[in-house]
């Protein structure tokens, strides 16, 4: 019989009884999944299985059929699965491609053959429900679209006003630090004013309100920018009102001093005024003197007081972009540290994905590994000068869910090898389903260095000393290596031998499966 074809990697289990809109006949129906046969093939003992159920069956080996067992018709070797002895049922498949169908989504009326069901509406009926990849809700197919676009919570969006890419949930938070972020001036009501330029409009906003520059002496008016120069000339005598109290009291401390000079003493008859004839005119000269100082002291005060305010509303605006400046420093350090503990937990992943999909790879699930090595000569000169005297090979299994392993290799030799042989080692490691498993590892390993000829390998094979702590079940991420420490004289390697071509050998480890 031709051999199935099992390297369908999208092949799907049986379809829903339910789809079905007639009884089904038992000759549809898979023996593995009791569903409806989907690209039935069938067994050398007579049943039918679908193909993905068929290859999940026999992916470690040959399988008793349980179908022969329960109708009691089991016989040996007929009734054991085996992929060499399966074969595609056409005519099965066709007989129920014809059969009809509907659609099992509720709502849907749509109806047809079992063909049309997986050509045409299987998985594309807008009635489907799905899983969301980023949120994991269940969602209708024809909403697959808007809730990608609208509703998800884990969606990524791009800030519209710098450009930047945030989760869903972040974007609020961002809007509170965006830069570029749209704010609106309460005074003036200028709208659409970015956050990096909204400090350098305070200053020049001429509806912002501020102190009067006579707030010192009693002025109680707050004046937009735009209208100071207006309350300064509209409020002259009420400024000159607030400043009188002030140049009184510096006018009688000045003549409080001058008249402390007038009284002369009288020798017997007490203090008495001297009298003088130019009296008068020395006092209205002084009066006249004094009126001059005082008015201009009384604009020194003016301009002293209003360069006091010019400064202070300067120094308010340098203090409140401070502390803008602080703020967006703060924010940005946050989301700096943010991003960096993201980009590690990002490189982190790749490395481990980049490390699973190494081993997936190579690995296989039947006990034989071939490891091709590559560029000998430079690795086993960093062997010779003991850069990297060892390399590990990928790991491999005895079964999807058996014993996990792993090759050693010495180029330059170890132990009583070194320097004149190869030295290869079989390593058991630490799986998954050890605990599964039969302890102590027992089953016997060949190792072989291959003849790129196809003529004369160099084969060594051992069967484990079960009292080794080498095959003892492993307590850590793998066993101490056991194996071949002369395994392959290094003069074979040399020259044009048939192991080493184009500077590549091939060593192939075979775990004999018998008695798993």
């Amino acid at each position: 019989m031709a051999r199935i074809s099992l390297d369908s990697p999208n092949s799907l289990p049986g379809i829903p009884l339910s789809v079905l809109s007639v009884p089904m006949e038992n000759k549809y129906k898979c023996q593995q999944c009791l569903q409806v046969l989907r690209k039935p093939v069938q067994a050398q003992c007579g049943h039918r299985f679908c193909v993905h159920c068929f290859k999940q069956l026999t992916s470690t080996g040959p399988k008793p059929c349980e179908a022969c067992q329960q109708e009691e018709i089991y016989e040996e070797p007929m009734s054991i699965l085996n992929s060499n002895e399966a074969f595609p049922d056409n005519a099965a498949g066709r007989e129920i491609a014809s059969l009809p169908a509907r659609c099992l989504n509720q709502g849907c009326s749509w109806t047809g053959s079992i063909k049309e069901y997986e050509t045409q509406h299987e998985g594309r009926c807008e009635l489907e429900r799905v899983q969301c990849e980023a949120c994991q809700a269940s969602i209708l197919l024809k909403d697959k679209d808007r809730h990608n676009e609208r509703e998800c919570e884990e969606r990524t969006l791009n800030c519209k006003y710098c450009k930047l890419t945030f989760n869903f949930k972040e974007i609020k938070a961002h809007d509170e630090i965006c830069v570029k972020f749209p704010l609106q001036c309460k005074d003036c009501g200028k709208k659409k004013i970015p956050r990096e330029k909204f400090s350098d409009h305070i200053k020049s906003c001429p509806k912002s309100k501020s102190a009067c520059l006579f707030s010192e002496v009693g002025c109680k008016s707050v004046i937009e920018n735009g209208k100071i120069s207006e309350h300064e000339h509209s409020s002259t005598m009420e400024h000159l009102r607030l400043l009188l109290p002030m140049v009184l009291s510096m006018t009688r401390s000045r003549s409080e001093a001058s008249s402390a000079g007038e009284w002369q003493e009288d020798s017997g008859l007490g203090l008495y005024r001297a009298p003088d004839e130019g009296s008068g005119a020395a006092a209205s000269t002084s009066s006249n003197d004094l009126d001059k100082k005082v008015s201009a002291l009384e604009n020194i005060v003016c301009v002293l007081n209003r360069e006091v305010e010019r400064n202070s509303v300067t120094l308010e605006a340098f203090a409140h972009q401070h502390r803008l400046d602080q703020e967006k420093m703060e924010n940005l350090s946050n989301r700096v540290r943010q991003l960096e503990r993201t980009v590690t937990m990002r490189d982190l992943q790749l490395s481990e994905t980049e490390q699973l999909l190494r081993e997936l790879q190579h690995c296989t699930y039947d006990g034989v590994f071939v490891w091709k090595i590559t560029e000998f000569s430079r690795r086993r000169q960093d062997a010779v000068a003991g850069r990297a005297p060892a390399m590990f090979s990928p790991a491999f299994y005895s079964s999807k869910y058996g014993y996990k392993m792993c090759l050693r290799l010495y180029l330059n030799g170890d132990g009583t090898g070194r320097g004149t042989h190869l030295s290869l080692f079989f390593v058991v490691m630490k799986g998954k389903c050890d605990a599964l498993l039969k302890w102590p590892f027992s089953q016997k390993v060949t190792l072989m260095l291959l003849d790129q000829n196809n003529r004369e390998h160099i084969i060594d094979a051992f069967r484990p000393d079960v009292s080794s702590t080498s095959f003892q079940r492993p307590i850590s991420e793998m066993n101490i290596a056991s194996g071949c420490p002369l395994f392959c004289p290094l003069p074979k390697l040399a020259g044009k031998g048939p192991y080493l071509r184009d500077d590549t050998i091939f060593i192939k480890a075979i775990v004999d499966l018998t008695g798993l």
